[in-house]
């Protein structure tokens, strides 16, 4: 099997421009791809995860992977997928993200021999010259073609400002300066940047003729990744300090019993043809087990082995009864919060990161699914004593420790 026939046989790719020329690149390991990750907060989250999994993944097959940070396109925002326009952020803030997400991929990625790359678009973008966009750039793009794709067509309605109509351009600009200065002859993306990676491709052969080789190619993989690196109180993040390992963990854990075996496909680096004799069996026992399988293999990915046997561990201690909580995250509460070691559980629930607000907080309580050391809390406005430790039980799997600073 060869590694195109493998990201194929995993779900990985919606569409290409030319399969027959990028799988032989691909396979071959003569591909140098670039894949943008726009810099919007500290952290990457799992989006970003399943994109840097497929990078890692072609890397190992001899490719050379570009990582693109969009310190410049973060500065207007991409329409693409959306229905209103992204907070604009100071040039401080976005250099901030930037640095956090280069020491985070560094896990992923092998930059060492030049083996990769990590490049910001606000090199080339930050200083060009209007009048020359328009004269070299803008006049190798047809508003009307523009105006078919979807993604822009879903902004229409609400209204689509210039500066967000200029994002294929800047996006499309990208891959022109990276084909230039790097010889990076493919593009990855997901399917809702289908409409920008043509753009490239087009601009390449435009400006530098027919010949010019240039390919994209679109993964489901993106699309998917945002969707499942949702859960009810935000992004999965993948700095522990947003997301513990034991609730990145948790979320693997509790995974719909639907999308396991998409998610080993695509995420993990078990071989696809024991995901595949899994997915014949993927019933009672065996649906536990691979769903533990899936969280231990994706928390080891990201933040260690170390810390994948203590997930691993916790949750199997806890669930087993055993009640061990040494490895389960917990919260440090000060004692100035308390009133002699009582606090509102809706406090409690704030203060532990459980619940994005109070009126979330109250919502889970009246419908029963919080409890402190195994005790359903159904009064809003009760409070709880941790003057000694307490474990509180979110739902069926979500655990956390309390404790009194």
């Amino acid at each position: 099997m060869t590694v195109y026939e493998e990201l194929v046989r995993r779900g990985l790719i919606a569409q290409v421009t030319d399969e027959a020329e990028i799988s032989k690149m691909v396979n071959e390991g003569k591909a140098t791809f670039y894949i943008g990750f726009d810099p919007t907060a500290d952290s990457l989250h799992v989006g970003h995860f399943m994109a840097l999994c497929l990078m890692k993944r072609l890397q190992m097959a001899g490719n050379k992977p570009i990582v693109l940070i969009g310190g410049g396109t973060a500065m207007i925002g991409d329409p693409s997928g959306k229905t209103d326009m992204r907070k604009m952020m100071t040039k401080e803030t976005i250099q901030h993200n930037v640095e956090c997400f280069k020491k985070q991929m560094s896990r992923f990625i092998d930059f060492s021999d030049d083996k990769a790359m990590i490049v910001n678009n606000a090199d080339w973008l930050l200083d060009l010259n209007y009048i020359e966009v328009l004269r070299e750039v803008g006049a190798c793009f047809s508003v009307n073609k523009m105006l078919t794709f979807e993604c822009y067509k879903q902004r229409m309605e609400r209204g689509l400002t210039f500066l967000e109509f200029n994002y294929m351009i800047m996006q499309s600009y990208d891959f022109y300066m990276l084909f230039q200065k790097y010889g990076c002859n493919m593009q990855f993306g997901g399917d809702d940047q289908w409409a920008n990676m043509l753009g490239g491709t087009e601009l390449i052969r435009k400006k530098l003729g027919k010949d010019a080789h240039a390919m994209t190619i679109n993964l489901l993989l993106n699309s998917e990744g945002k969707k499942m690196g949702k859960t009810v109180s935000g992004a999965v993040w993948l700095d522990p300090e947003k997301t513990t390992p034991y609730d990145f963990y948790q979320y693997w854990r509790n995974v719909d019993d639907a999308d396991v075996i998409k998610c080993m496909k695509m995420l993990t680096f078990i071989p696809i043809e024991e995901i595949e004799e899994m997915e014949r069996t993927l019933e009672g026992a065996a649906l536990n087990t691979a769903k533990e399988r899936l969280a231990y293999s994706l928390t080891e990915l990201v933040h260690g082995k170390e810390e994948a046997d203590k997930c691993m561990a916790a949750a199997k201690q806890l669930f087993g009864g055993s009640g061990d909580s040494e490895n389960m995250p917990s919260t440090e509460i000060a004692a100035a919060d308390t009133d002699n070691g009582e606090i509102g559980i809706l406090d409690l629930l704030a203060k532990t990161g459980l619940v994005p607000s109070r009126s979330e907080g109250r919502r889970l309580v009246q419908q029963g699914g919080i409890s402190v050391n195994d005790e359903k809390i159904t009064d809003p406005n009760g409070k709880v004593n941790i003057s000694e430790p307490v474990i509180i039980k979110k739902g069926k799997k979500v655990f956390h420790k309390a404790v009194l600073k």
